[in-house]
């Protein structure tokens, strides 16, 4: 019978070994075999742990001695860090772990999350950390990481902490024993990105795609969402791509919240995957509350879509600054592509009466894509609003084209 795979337990041993001690009682109690990895720096570990940190310090580049004469804890972690990801990178690839734990504050969510944004979307991640009631991003990145909040600190065995330590390793030994049970997928993958103020038109893609029997992973664009999304299409085989918010690129240019780097739009591009490009959502930047919108942006049109969210309508600098950058990436296109413009508008936000409705800045976006695009890039004005179901359409018309299958 095959050897059960372990998981791999993360920590501090000489700040969090009585907190690291009880989680691996919790996970002997469920059957759940543990490896553990000890990334602490100046203290002692309490119990041998399976892979030590000199190991870890020397798999990292430098002698355990080297590290704590750095003097700087930052810098020392990141040697630490980077031993326990060649670590856990080996252990994964020889198949000898099922998932990884790791418990922690600032410090230990640092090392524990980064080592997790390694590993593949669907393995097991859990890290239970008294900083994940903050701004997760940072920690979590493009990755399927589980925050479990401590609610206090992780500062010895209390009715707290022995509750939360105790749920994240029960958490984990679901999520090992469940990968058992889990199928490969075998569908074609399709990818599609949409934003709430185009999800209309997102709707029917996807179902039309999924009658036809195409597996449709879609992303939220609002930055870490369009991160994925390039990931997931550089890595997995994507059958075909519809991008059909691309506010995104727009925040990255002029500095709005949902910016999702300068790759954004490019990889399937590169990859020659067959892709149709709409403009969705370029009507408008992403930034916080009102107040900081009109700090950030002062003398534009805004739109409070609530409290923390704030719509700012793209001005004519900003439209052709767009076009020209989709235009640049499509030029550059390994495989077919195609174009496809709505001018009754770009979003729920711009169509007769909404807030954002412009139609001379449709028509400077179609202008300046022409000016910028090779000839040899297919691209279709047409006379319908982005939601419009007969927009919908001419985009599965569109893909089967480029794509040469039915959609």
């Amino acid at each position: 019978m095959e050897k059960p795979r372990a998981v791999l337990v993360i920590a501090t041993l000489d700040t969090k070994g009585t907190e690291a001690r009880y989680l691996l009682d919790c996970f002997e109690e469920s059957g759940t075999p543990v490896l553990v990895l000890d990334a602490g720096i100046l203290g002692e570990s309490p119990f041998p742990a399976t892979i030590t940190r000199e190991q870890v310090a020397c798999a990292g580049g430098m002698s355990l001695t080297e590290v704590r004469s750095l003097g700087h804890e930052g810098e020392a972690l990141s040697v630490m860090i980077a031993g326990a990801t060649r670590y856990a990178q080996e252990l994964h690839g020889e198949g000898r772990i099922s998932g990884i734990t790791c418990l922690g504050g600032s410090m230990g969510t640092t090392l524990g999350t980064g080592v997790m944004r390694t590993l593949p979307i669907g393995f097991p991640k859990v890290m239970i950390s008294t900083m994940a009631s903050r701004n997760t991003r940072p920690f979590v990145g493009t990755k399927d990481i589980l925050m479990l909040h401590a609610v206090c600190d992780l500062a010895g065995l209390n009715r707290i902490t022995r509750k939360i330590l105790r749920n994240g390793a029960t958490a984990m030994a679901g999520m090992v024993r469940g990968q058992a049970t889990s199928s490969l997928p075998t569908k074609p993958l399709v990818v599609l990105s949409t934003l709430g103020t185009t999800e209309t038109c997102s709707q029917t893609i996807r179902r039309s795609l999924e009658t036809e029997g195409k597996e449709v992973v879609v992303f939220h664009t609002v930055g870490s969402g369009g991160e994925a999304m390039e990931e997931l299409i550089h890595e997995e085989e994507v059958e075909a791509v519809v991008d059909l918010s691309l506010h995104e690129v727009l925040d990255g240019l002029f500095g709005g919240d949902y910016d999702a780097g300068p790759n954004r739009g490019s990889s399937a591009l590169r990859k020659g995957i067959p892709t149709i490009i709409v403009p969705g959502n370029t009507d408008f930047l992403v930034t916080g509350p009102l107040a900081l919108a009109e700090q950030r942006f002062p003398g534009r049109v805004y739109h409070v879509h609530n409290a923390a969210i704030t719509c700012i309508r793209s001005e004519p600098r900003e439209v052709e600054a767009v076009a020209k950058r989709i235009a640049e990436m499509c030029n550059e296109a390994k495989g077919p592509v195609k174009i496809l413009v709505p001018t009754g508008g770009f979003s729920a936000f711009d169509r007769v009466g909404g807030p954002f409705h412009d139609p001379t800045a449709t028509r400077l976006f179609g202008a300046s894509l022409k000016k910028y695009l090779k000839k040899t890039v297919p691209v279709a004005a047409l006379p319908y609003h982005i939601n419009d179901p007969e927009f919908a359409k001419a985009i599965l018309d569109s893909l089967e084209q480029v794509s040469g299958k039915a959609c």
